[in-house]
C-alpha cells in the first residue's frame, strides 16, 4: 500500500510504498478514505511543537474508513461498514488512569509513548490498523461526504471540553481563542449542545463578523484589546453578565495573562475548562486569585482530548443536523500530494476550513 511517512523531523514526508498492517486481535483493518490534515502539521512535522512522536512513522489523526477485516472481539462491525476511526487510543489494563497515545499523531507521559510504539502508524496511508473500540459506524452516510465528515476529529477537541465542563442547554459559554481552527469549533459545537449564548473571543475582528453572520446572533463576539480589565469587561457584557462556561483553547504562543482574563469572567459556581497549549513552549503560567476561586466557588480544570463515548455523541449531534458540518470549506489532496496538503493546512487554517487527505485519489 502507499503511505506518507515521516522519517525525520524538519524533512518532507516521503510517499512510498510500505507493507499492509495485518489484522491483530483487539484490531480492525480500515481503507482510509478521508482524514484531516490539521493547520499546525508542519509545526509537529518540523520538530517546533516537540511532539513526542518516534519516527520513521506514518503519521495521521484519524478519519473515515471502510473496514476492511475485523478481529475476533468485533460483534457488530462487519466489512464494508462505513466507519469513523478515533485517534485517542487508551490502555486496556488500568479502567481509571488509562495511558493514552494518539495514534500517528502524540502521546501523553511514558506509559502513552510505550503505547505508541504498538499502535504506532496514522491516517496518512491507504489502509491503517486501529484498535476495535476506536472504530464508530457513521449509518447511513454518503461515502461521497467522507472528506467532509472527517472534520468530526477537529470538532471532537472542543466538545471533549464542553462535556467536562457539564455545560447544559440554556447556559452561556465564553470561548476563549474561538477565531482558530478549534475554537471556531467549539463556538458551533456550544450553540449544537444548545448555549443560549456563546462569547466569541479573539483578535481578529473579520473572523468575528464572520462567526456571528455564520452561525446567527446566539453568537457575541469581542475583540481583545490587550487591556485586561477592559476586556473582561466587555467580554461579561457580551455575555449578558458572568458566564456558566468559559472554554480556553488558545495555542501555545499565546501569553497566560489572556487566559487568566477570560477565566475571571465566570459567574459564582462557574466553570473553567482549559484545553489549550499556552505554556507549552515555555513562558509564565497562569495565575489566578486563590481568594477569587475560593469565595466563588469556581471550578478550575484541565481536559486533554474527550471521553470515548464523545465520538458516538457528536456523530449523532451531526446525523441530526444541529452541528451542521456542510458550513466547512473543504479542499482535498491525493496522498502522493501530502506535502502539498501539509503546506495548504499552514496557510488556510481559519475557522471552518479543512485540509483533507483522501488517500485513495490518484
Amino acid at each position: 500500500m502507499l503511505a506518507a511517512v515521516l522519517d525525520e523531523f524538519g524533512t518532507p514526508l516521503d510517499v512510498r510504498e510500505v507493507p499492509d498492517p495485518g489484522v491483530r486481535d483487539g484490531e480492525v483493518v480500515v481503507d482510509v478514505l478521508a482524514t484531516c490534515v490539521l493547520p499546525y502539521a508542519s509545526e509537529v512535522f518540523g520538530g517546533e511543537r516537540r511532539y513526542p512522536l518516534e519516527t520513521p512513522v506514518i503519521p495521521g489523526l484519524g478519519g473515515i474508513a471502510r473496514v476492511v477485516t475485523t478481529g475476533p472481539d468485533a460483534t457488530r462491525l462487519t466489512p464494508g461498514d462505513l466507519v469513523w476511526c478515533d485517534a485517542t487510543v487508551r490502555s486496556r489494563d488500568d479502567a481509571n488512569t488509562p495511558d493514552i497515545t494518539l495514534q500517528g499523531w502524540s502521546s501523553r507521559g511514558d506509559g502513552g509513548l510505550r503505547l505508541s510504539r504498538h499502535f504506532h502508524d496514522g491516517s496518512f496511508a491507504e489502509r491503517m490498523s486501529v484498535p476495535t473500540e476506536c472504530v464508530y459506524p457513521l449509518g447511513d452516510v454518503d461515502e461521497a461526504d467522507a472528506a467532509r465528515w472527517s472534520a468530526l476529529g477537529v470538532y471532537l477537541v472542543p466538545y471533549g471540553g464542553l462535556l467536562a465542563a457539564d455545560l447544559r442547554a440554556g447556559e452561556s459559554l465564553l470561548v476563549s481563542g474561538a477565531t482558530g481552527n478549534f475554537g471556531s469549533a467549539a463556538v458551533a459545537v456550544g450553540l449544537a449542545m444548545g448555549a443560549s449564548r456563546v462569547v466569541a473571543v479573539g483578535r481578529d475582528r473579520r473572523v468575528l463578523d464572520d462567526l456571528r453572520v455564520r452561525l446567527g446572533d446566539r453568537v457575541r463576539t469581542v475583540a481583545l484589546t490587550g487591556e485586561a480589565e477592559r476586556d473582561r469587561s466587555a467580554m461579561i457584557t457580551a455575555g449578558g453578565g458572568p458566564l456558566d462556561v468559559v472554554l480556553d483553547i488558545l495555542p501555545p504562543a499565546v501569553d497566560a495573562g489572556v487566559v487568566r482574563t477570560a477565566a475571571m469572567t465566570v459567574r459564582e459556581y462557574g466553570r473553567v475548562v482549559l484545553m489549550g497549549g499556552v505554556g507549552m513552549l515555555g513562558g509564565a503560567d497562569l495565575a489566578l486569585p486563590y481568594p477569587w476561586l475560593m469565595r466563588n466557588s469556581v471550578t478550575v480544570r484541565g481536559q486533554w482530548m474527550y471521553p470515548r463515548e464523545a465520538n458516538g455523541r457528536l456523530i449523532e449531534l451531526a446525523r441530526a443536523g444541529l452541528l451542521d458540518l456542510d458550513q466547512d470549506a473543504v479542499h482535498t489532496f491525493p496522498l502522493g500530494r501530502t506535502n502539498d496538503a501539509i503546506a495548504h493546512a499552514a496557510s488556510h487554517g481559519g475557522p471552518f476550513t479543512r485540509t483533507v487527505l483522501t488517500p485513495h485519489d490518484r
